[in-house]
């Protein structure tokens, strides 16, 4: 693992930096991991014309440890989240889902990061019991830290009790809860239930939200509580997903991937999604898994390309018109570059000089059929094997890549 030095001063220069609120041509300077306002003379310079930043991406919700575990085999549509999990079960005995489960947790939570590194997203909530690899210095994300949560309403033998875990968390820490998470009646009086154990305020992040009714979208506004919105695990469970719109105005609406037991392949393809529907305008797209998601999970270093942030970013060509559109609608593999603590951590091969600028020692791989390159300290092989599309590749000398010589 390489650490924050001096080879993590870096300007980006003729590239156009995006935000919610707006788009900067300055260059963008990186020291020691942050944005930085400048860098000393002898930083790392890359030219980046006809290129686009946009400040690393974050997920909301996720369950890291599971996303390499077959989904449920059915198109079956279920009233609420209980009766999905209630058929899950029986499917805890599929041989395939016992062989996933073999592996170790582990290594399953480092493939979550790693799945979602490769769409760009450098920060994710997830909505589980702590583990001690998620403190490891070279975990692929950013996670969210010190929150509070508990997992549903319905669902008390798993998690921390709702109210004992609601009034344990700080109040400037969120916390997290799955709510709502279907179409029937049982969904749609969770707000109130919630409301009446007086664990709703500010701190509530009320993940998936299908439920919800406008009375209950006004209060949870009133209060400063936020959403998660998972719109293809909603589709995909319960057949529909709430409207986005009146969340998104008061800014109070924030994306995730939900694991791929439900949810989507990754970040992007769940921007895909959403830009696929016409309730939100293109720069409320970008919100949803930057600035609005920083605000709402109250991680005010992410999200945002101005001094001080953590130094995550993505890079990708610039390709005319709204400059969101040359994020959303593109696959991981198209990402040209996504830094990490101001250090590149997968890239096409052309950035081969900046890693060796930053230090980075990288391994080839392929992603989605086209070539890359990885820092090496994510390039656990364990970990790789899970991840469908991405493999280890030859050296430029054609003989196979040599794991002893990785570690």
């Amino acid at each position: 693992m390489v650490t924050r030095s001096a080879q993590t001063h870096a300007s980006l220069c003729g590239a156009t930096c995006l935000l919610p609120e707006g788009a900067s041509r300055a260059p963008l300077q990186m020291r020691g991991g942050y944005i930085a306002a400048s860098v000393p003379a002898w930083a790392y310079r890359l030219d980046l014309p006809d290129h686009l930043i946009f400040p690393g991406l974050i997920n909301a919700h996720d369950h890291l440890h599971v996303n390499a575990v077959p989904p449920l085999a059915t198109t079956e549509v279920f009233a609420n989240s209980y009766a999905w999990i209630d058929a899950f079960q029986a499917h805890f005995g599929a041989p395939s889902v016992e062989a996933a489960l073999q592996v170790s947790k582990a290594v399953r939570l480092r493939h979550g990061g790693l799945k979602n590194l490769l769409a760009g997203a450098t920060c994710v909530a997830h909505h589980d019991p702590w583990h001690e690899v998620l403190d490891a210095g070279d975990f692929p994300v950013a996670l969210l830290r010190d929150y509070g949560w508990s997992y549903a309403l319905g669902w008390s033998f798993y998690g921390p009790p709702v109210q004992q875990s609601f009034a344990r968390t700080p109040m400037d820490r969120p916390w997290l809860i799955h709510l709502a998470e279907g179409t029937d009646a049982t969904a749609q009086t969770e707000l109130a239930q919630l409301d009446q154990l007086g664990c709703l305020d500010s701190r509530s992040i009320l993940v998936h939200g299908v439920g919800l009714c406008e009375q209950d979208i006004e209060r949870i506004i009133a209060t400063g509580a936020g959403v998660v919105w998972c719109p293809t695990s909603n589709q995909r469970l319960l057949g529909r997903t709430l409207h986005p719109r009146r969340l998104a105005d008061a800014g109070r609406l924030a994306l995730g991937t939900d694991s791929r037991l439900s949810g989507s392949r990754d970040l992007l393809e769940e921007l895909r999604h959403v830009a696929a529907g016409s309730e939100l305008e293109t720069w409320q797209w970008l919100g949803l898994v930057t600035a609005d998601a920083a605000r709402i999970l109250r991680m005010p270093s992410r999200g945002a390309l101005h001094p001080g942030a953590h130094a995550d970013l993505v890079v990708v060509e610039d390709r005319g018109g709204d400059p969101v559109r040359s994020l959303v609608g593109i696959s991981r593999a198209q990402l040209r570059a996504v830094v990490r603590d101001g250090l590149p951590r997968i890239a096409d091969p052309d950035f081969a000089d900046w890693f060796d600028a930053a230090g980075v020692e990288t391994v080839p791989i392929t992603l989605d059929g086209r070539p890359k390159l990885l820092a090496k300290s994510l390039a656990d092989p364990e970990v790789i094997a899970l991840e469908p599309g991405l493999e280890l590749r030859p050296t430029h000398s054609g003989a196979a890549f040599s794991l002893e010589a990785c570690y």
